[in-house]
């Protein structure tokens, strides 16, 4: 990898979408959209960038669909903002996002931290969301239970969390020898085989872009310290309203970032209909590691 700093320009990957930015919630985010039809919206996770969806974009679109992938708030090349990294403010920029895109409504389709904001924005904002796709996240007042059920389970697959609260260093670390940390994680989470040369290589870089380390960071940092903050209790009682959205939750059977009997529990949340698929032998990233099987379920759901 070089040792030139990338340019926030450097994830404007050349495909059949295009980029462009979008102001939402006071914020300037860049998106890459492709296709006509219903809006659906793609939101991803930690530590990745638009490009994660690369696969759905082609493949949701050719099916009569308007998709638009986001860089999420502090990422790629959307804009990096001091604050704003808790999760109202954050639902807050999806919910503008879809109302700047022209549409009052969207199916939201999340991954990692986008699940958790599909999580959030669908019970803060129920008007803007249609439907609700989430792939490898566990409800968060689930995953706040089974850290403290399960220490030896989801509560040691978490510390990680842990180490991203002090200050600086852990951007330092992340950053190190061309951001090698971001390939150690995405090995660890990932199923056989994950991630490939070009998406270990493009993620890399995206974490080094300036502002991107601490911004993804200060994700972390929010939902750990909240625990014992007003805002966190305010954030539970928020999301104990039940969810009256069609859900649709994707997991994988290897995944050790967010364990299935995590994310098992999620159902209980939501008085919509509710649709659970396990994949085996699939890690952290189903999107991306099994982006065939992915697409065909999201399309059977959407159809249905």
């Amino acid at each position: 990898m070089e040792d030139t700093v990338p340019e926030p320009a450097s994830v404007l990957i050349d495909g059949p979408w295009r980029h462009r930015d979008v102001s939402a919630n006071g914020t300037r985010l860049h998106v890459a959209e492709l296709g006509r039809g219903p809006l659906v919206l793609l939101l991803h996770g930690f530590p990745q960038f638009w490009w994660a969806w690369r696969h759905q974009l082609t493949a949701l679109s050719a099916a009569g669909y308007r998709v638009v992938a986001p860089d999420l708030r502090g990422y790629g090349a959307s804009d990096k903002p001091p604050r704003g990294y808790d999760a109202f403010t954050l639902s807050d920029d999806v919910a503008g996002l879809i109302r700047a895109l022209g549409e009052q409504d969207a199916v939201v389709v999340g991954h990692d931290w986008g699940g958790l904001l599909g999580w959030t924005t669908a019970t803060r904002h129920p008007m803007v969301v249609r439907r609700l796709a989430v792939l490898a996240m566990p409800h968060p007042l689930r995953l706040r239970h089974q850290i403290a059920a399960d220490p030896r389970g989801q509560g040691a697959a978490s510390r990680y969390m842990a180490g991203f609260q002090l200050p600086w260093r852990p951007e330092r670390a992340l950053v190190a020898r061309d951001a090698v940390r971001v390939a150690a994680l995405l090995r660890a989470w990932g199923g056989p085989g994950y991630p490939d040369a070009e998406a270990e290589r493009r993620y890399r870089s995206a974490m080094r872009i300036p502002g991107v380390a601490h911004s993804a960071l200060e994700y972390h940092r929010w939902v750990f310290r909240s625990l014992f903050r007003p805002d966190g209790a305010q954030f539970a009682g928020v999301l104990r309203r039940s969810l009256h959205v069609d859900t649709l939750q994707i997991h994988g059977a290897a995944d050790r970032c967010f364990l299935p009997s995590t994310a098992q529990g999620s159902g209980r949340y939501v008085s919509g209909p509710y649709t659970w698929k396990l994949h085996g032998e699939v890690g952290h990233f189903p999107h991306e590691e099994v982006p065939d099987l992915v697409n065909a379920e999201l399309l059977t759901w959407l159809d249905s």
